[in-house]
């Protein structure tokens, strides 16, 4: 098949008529998945919101499976990676379930060891890549000294003739701890001998103006580019699917939604784990009207890769940063080594798969990430140092090894999942967002606040809630 052939192919499977961008992208990722292509190439798509590029990325799918080429889908997130796989009708996977496999252990919670790619001739295509960080492994599940992104190359190009394909999107926020997104800039691997083609996607499918989602997000997106920065607009009047929402409204806009579409369709947006962990207690009380601290039916937001748990369950590699799991059991409490500990029944409703697990209580109000590796490392003391669990005549190397999978040091840290901070909400979509723009005072109003916002923007599907915008509002 010859080059203009498959570029014709992907544009029979679009579901409208690509626009001139779109066409020239079609053309050169026809061309770089041609033979003619050096293996160790890479591609970069820079897509803005509403310009086409999930639809793009299906036929893009669909057109290399029915030339017999192999197609790996991936995302950093598992609900974006569930989004990226409903969108593309093709299975899709986290990254780090499909590059790593592990824990090996240490002290602070374990790490993970690279597996290797057997796969030939095959297309890897990555979403939301613009999330995908570069630091060492203490800020992500990577082995070593070394960071997620170079870690997927690698696990790539261990494959004979693969190639990579990233999408993503620099206007949204980047990985937590970075100025930028390192795997959205050609420069970068470059550095590291890669062939590198890039292109940018900007111009809105026609489908999309209508919508004041879109429409907002397009217009902080072309703000960013304008110095120095103008004072940011939220374009409300005139559109059905964006409102803007008053503190004293927002208990019932959230009670309609939950009615209308349920809690895992509807999401607060907000700028700080504290904010967060006092919008998921109000919902809880004066919403769901839960009095206990875990209930049945509780949602809960993973907030650290596990491995232990899923061990006993094939269709389970690992539980992922990021999975929502749904409590449909508390089998009980209590409190060891300062810590207050659940064992619970959690469906994880991304995979629908049920696992019985033990939970840190402490995460869920606790303001912090998750648990710092100084409590975790005073954990593993103490845990090692118990006679009942561990006798103290085994080698202390046995005892390491054993920790690895002790149910108390790999409890699931979580939190409740009914309001997040956005880089949680990154890569993942929801029929209501409500973005909290409450006491944002002017002067903290720059280039991060705009991409903050422009992230939460677009995460919203159906309705969008600027909660408290004051004079942005229009």
């Amino acid at each position: 098949m010859t080059v203009d052939e498959f570029a014709g192919m992907v544009r029979n499977e679009l579901p409208y008529s690509p626009n001139r961008q779109q066409n020239l992208l079609i053309d050169a990722l026809a061309r770089f998945c041609s033979s003619d292509t050096p293996s160790d190439s890479v591609f970069i798509v820079n897509g803005y919101a509403g310009t086409g590029k999930t639809s793009l990325t299906g036929a893009l799918v669909k057109s290399l499976e029915k030339t017999g080429r192999d197609v790996v889908l991936l995302a950093p997130t598992g609900r974006a990676a569930k989004v990226f796989g409903s969108h593309s009708g093709h299975p899709a996977y986290t990254i780090h379930r499909k590059i790593y496999r592990g824990p090996s252990g240490d002290l602070s919670g374990g790490y993970t060891v690279m597996q290797r790619n057997n796969l030939t001739d095959a297309v890897f295509i990555v979403d939301e890549a613009s999330m995908i960080g570069d630091h060492p492994a203490g800020a992500t599940p990577g082995a070593c000294d070394r960071g997620l992104l170079e870690d997927l190359l690698e696990y790539v190009f261990t494959g004979d003739n693969c190639r990579l394909i990233l999408l993503g999107d620099i206007a949204q926020l980047p990985p937590v701890g970075s100025t930028e997104s390192p795997a959205m800039y050609p420069a970068r691997f470059k550095e590291l001998g890669l062939h590198v083609s890039r292109a940018v996607l900007t111009d809105t499918v026609r489908q999309s103006r209508t919508s004041g989602i879109l429409r907002n997000a397009t217009w902080l997106r072309r703000a960013m580019l304008v110095d120095p920065l103008p004072t940011p607009r939220l374009l409300i009047e005139g559109f059905q699917d964006v409102h803007a929402l008053s503190g004293e409204d927002v208990v019932d806009t959230i009670s309609d939604c939950y009615r209308e579409d349920g809690p895992g369709e509807t999401i607060i947006i907000t700028r700080s784990n504290r904010r967060a962990t006092a919008f998921n207690l109000g919902i809880r009380s004066r919403i769901l009207e839960s009095e206990e601290e875990l209930c049945r039916g509780e949602r809960l937001l993973i907030a650290k890769n596990n491995y232990t748990w899923s061990a006993k369950i094939k269709e389970l590699d690992f539980i992922a940063n990021g999975d929502v799991g749904i409590v449909t059991q508390v089998h009980g409490t209590e409190v060891k080594y300062g810590f207050r500990f659940a064992f619970v029944t959690l469906q994880l409703p991304d995979r629908d798969i049920s696992v019985d697990c033990r939970i840190f209580l402490d995460t869920l109000t606790d303001e912090s990430a998750s648990i710092s590796r100084e409590k975790m490392e005073e954990l593993a003391m103490s845990r090692l140092s118990d006679p009942e669990a561990y006798p103290q005549d085994i080698p202390w190397e046995t005892r390491l090894r054993r920790l690895r999978n002790d149910e108390y040091f790999n409890a699931l840290q979580v939190k409740y999942a009914y309001a997040v901070t956005c880089h949680k909400a990154q890569g993942a979509q929801w029929r209501n967002v409500i973005v909290d723009l409450g006491g944002i005072p002017p002067e903290s109003q720059g280039m991060d606040f705009y991409r903050w916002l422009y992230t939460a923007t677009s995460r919203a599907t159906h309705h969008l809630y600027y909660l408290n915008p004051g004079e942005m509002a229009e």
